[in-house]
This record gives C-alpha cells, structure tokens and sequence, in this order.
C-alpha cells in the first residue's frame, strides 16, 4: 500500500509539474505569438517625456533615446517623429535627460510625464497627410476576408509591395514611400491577419510568417489583376519572412523581381526566445517558449532553410541589416548573403534596433536602396 501511494503522489507531482511547465511556457510564447500590431516592442524601453517645447523634446537618458538617426516616438495619446540628439547648450537639462529634434507631431500631444517609447514607424496618419503623397485604400480579397491596403500611384509597371512586421503597422512602409514615389514606383502598402481593420487569423495568434505570407500572396494577385508586369517584394522583420514564403510557394512568383528584406526573421526559434526574454522570462522557461510556440504554431525553424537558403532566392535581392538587432539574428542574415554572392546584396548597418535600418542611417539606407532598385525599373 506504502509503495502504491507514493507511485500515485510521484505521479500526481509529475502531472503537476507538467502541467505547469504547459502552462509556462504558453506564456513565455505569448511574448512573441501575441504581439499586438502597433504595440510596443519588448525590447524598447519605456521612456519619460520630460519637457516638449517647439523643436526639441526632453527624454529620459537611456541607451535607446541616444541611438542616432530618426525614430517614432509613441505614447499612449499621441505620436510624434523625432530627430537626432542636440548638443546640450542649455544648462537647465539634466545629466540623466536626452534633448532630441522633434520635428512633427502627428496626432495628440506629447507632455512633461508622458510614457513613451521609440518605434521604427517614423510618420503617422496616411500617404496624403504624412508626405503629401495621392494614394487611394484598397480592399484586397484575402483567405480569411477583406484585406485593408493603400496604394501610391506611380507611372511604372514595377510594383513595390510593402509589408512591416513584428508590432508594426500599414504605416511603417512610409519611411520609404516618398523614395519609391520619385522612382515612379507604384507602391501597395498592406494590412495582414491581425492588423487593424483586416481578419483575425483563426488561432489569435501571430505564425511569424508561415501562414501570413498567403495574405502577401493575396495582394500580389491583386497588383498583377491591376496592371503590375513585375512586383518587388519589400518586408521589415516578419513581413520580410513572408517575402521569401511568397517568392517560394506563391504560383505568381514568375512576377516578382526582386526582394528587399530588412532584419529578415529567419531564425524564428531564436526570435521566440529574444522576445521571451525581453518580457522577462526566466532562463529555465525560454526553451518551454519555442517548444510551446511550435506546438502552438506549428513552425519549426526546419521550414526556413529552403525558403531563406541559397536555393530559395531566385531573384535580385536587398539585404539590410545590423549585428545590434536583439530580435531577429544578424548572422543569419550574413550567412544567407555568404551563401548567394550573385544574388543577394548586405547592408549592414550598425548601432540599429530591430526593424529600425532606415532610422538609424536614413541617407545610407536610402542610397543603398536606390542602387538596388534602379537596375530594376
């Protein structure tokens, strides 16, 4: 009897303790399969605005508020571009603030004790208030429903599709859009499961990719039916992981002509575990994060290296990234370059977060782009 009630308490203890390891590790993967677009990153620290006047805006001192270049910054009633620190002339700013340029605040106002943080997505509003661009929204018949989308006209028959990804939105592809607009590149900027206005996908949550890439599909089908000969594919972060899924499985990829993948998630078990740990997770829970996230999910990094590996890419590619990405991992986008010299052009740029190339070196960015594009037209 002794020996059969202390089988049944090991075995209670070991259904607990599994039970709570599941549990953990749902949770630990929500911080990468439950990120809500427009939110902010896990890695982004919240910052305290601590003056606002007209062009300069006081921050708390931080790593990020002294990264160079120009940023978002988004609190919860407004949302504002900033530009690079100023040197510090005025002997009221404290040694723990940072005076950054505030070039234009879009939409609420930015005041002394506001929370706030950085974010890659530089405008607000849409093509015609943020950049003066004519633009036209679009509905996009998509697997689960309508697809919300902006398109920027332009004289050329080469599309841009733009996709953003990890807690993005339909505007951050308008850092480049005046760019692509002066190439007369007609650009279609898109909305995919999860977004704001577009269909939740089935589970709520995020696949990194491996479902959201037939919304991609959906959208390059309407560029084609709209008189797009060719169509580059332009993704940040995940979205970036969607181009490659399109130009490897879609049945229109004979129209694409080109890829520009900026801080490609390629490495979707260590992008799980990055996020993880920026919520804080324990150590001991980030491998119970990835495994929950492939039995949520699915994914399994074993998919990526036919689709991001030198036999997936067919066509001219754009590669921008840096080794300061905490999110998605940079070696793996120089080992993809490594491996397709004749195709696939790196960008490194340096001291930029996730998804934040162009931010950090705005006219480096922009000029690697236009070398890239212009044997495309």
């Amino acid at each position: 009897m002794r020996i059969a009630r202390t089988t049944a308490l090991a075995v209670t203890a070991a259904v607990g303790a599994g039970a709570a390891a599941v549990a953990a590790g749902r949770y630990a993967s929500d911080a990468a399969l439950r990120l809500p677009a427009g939110h902010r990153l896990p890695t982004e620290p919240k910052l305290t605005v601590h003056r606002a006047e007209a062009g300069r805006i006081t921050l708390t001192r931080d790593l990020a508020s002294l990264r160079p270049g120009r940023y978002g910054l988004t609190g919860r009633d407004f949302h504002a571009a900033v530009g690079p620190v100023l040197d510090r002339t005025d002997g009221e700013v404290a040694a723990d603030t940072v005076v950054r340029r505030l070039e234009r605040v879009f939409h609420g106002t930015p005041d002394t004790g506001d929370r706030a943080w950085l974010t890659p997505q530089l405008y607000g509003g849409d093509p015609a208030t943020a950049l003066g661009l004519s633009y036209a929204e679009v509905e996009i018949p998509g697997e689960l429903g309508v697809l919300p989308g902006w398109v920027v006209p332009g004289d050329r028959r080469t599309w841009v599709l733009a996709v953003h990804g990890l807690a993005g939105t339909i505007e951050h592809p308008m850092v480049v859009m005046d760019q692509l607009h002066r190439l007369g590149l007609p650009v279609l900027s898109l909305a995919y499961r999860g977004d704001l206005g577009a269909p939740r996908s089935p589970d709520g949550l995020n696949h990194l990719g491996d479902t959201e890439w037939r919304d991609v599909d959906a959208a390059l089908r309407f560029a084609v039916a709209n008189g797009a000969a060719r169509v580059i594919l332009y993704g940040w972060s995940t979205g970036a992981t969607m181009a490659l899924f399109t130009a490897a499985r879609s049945s229109l990829r004979g129209h694409i002509g080109g890829l520009v993948l900026d801080s490609p998630v390629l490495g979707r078990a260590q992008t799980v575990r990055a996020l993880a740990a920026a919520k804080h997770v324990p150590n001991a829970f980030l491998p119970l994060a990835v495994r929950a996230a492939e039995g949520r999910t699915g994914l399994t990094d074993d998919r990526l290296p036919h689709i991001g590996g030198p036999e997936g890419i067919r066509v001219p590619t754009l590669l921008l990234h840096g080794p300061d990405d905490e999110i998605a991992s940079y070696d793996y986008s120089l080992a993809l370059a490594r491996s397709r010299p004749d195709l696939i052009t790196l960008h490194t740029v340096p001291d930029a977060p996730h998804a934040a190339m162009w931010n950090a070196s705005p006219s480096t960015y922009d000029e690697s782009l236009r070398r890239f594009l212009t044997p495309l037209l």
